[in-house]
């Protein structure tokens, strides 16, 4: 139903304008810590796994045995693709919700028009005149 609400493709619009094609840089309590198998560094063992995924190791463990500092998102839009946002969509986005706002003002005066513009003859027609 999320598809429906223009809300989705307003905020989808905002946000990839927002934070789409950045950095990301994660704080010290983002990281992630993983010991690699022994006789493995960090940058062989998360190698494949971050070429598939994204996502970054600290400068200070790349090449150690012991400890890898990872981040698991190298860019933003690794999490606007979570959202299934997409930044080529952004001017689809903002024209779905400038329709929805033109929609629903001319829905609004079309009802007005029905329920409160007096029409000719009346609610039921015209009475004959005796």
């Amino acid at each position: 139903m999320y598809r429906v609400s223009p809300f989705t493709y307003i905020v989808a619009g905002m946000l990839s304008v927002a934070v789409a094609n950045t950095n990301v840089i994660c704080a010290d309590n983002e990281l992630l810590s993983i010991v690699p198998p022994s006789g493995e560094s960090c940058s062989e063992y998360l190698g494949p796994w971050m070429e598939q995924f994204g996502g970054y190791l600290t400068d200070a463990t790349i090449n150690s045995t012991s400890e890898c500092q990872m981040c698991t998102m190298d860019k933003t839009n690794t999490f606007l693709n979570s959202l299934n946002i997409d930044y080529a969509d952004r001017w689809r986005n903002f024209g779905i919700g400038w329709a929805f706002i033109i929609f629903n003002i001319f829905a609004a005066l079309g009802l007005y028009w029905l329920a409160r513009v007096p029409k000719k003859g009346g609610l039921f027609g015209k009475k004959k005149q005796e």
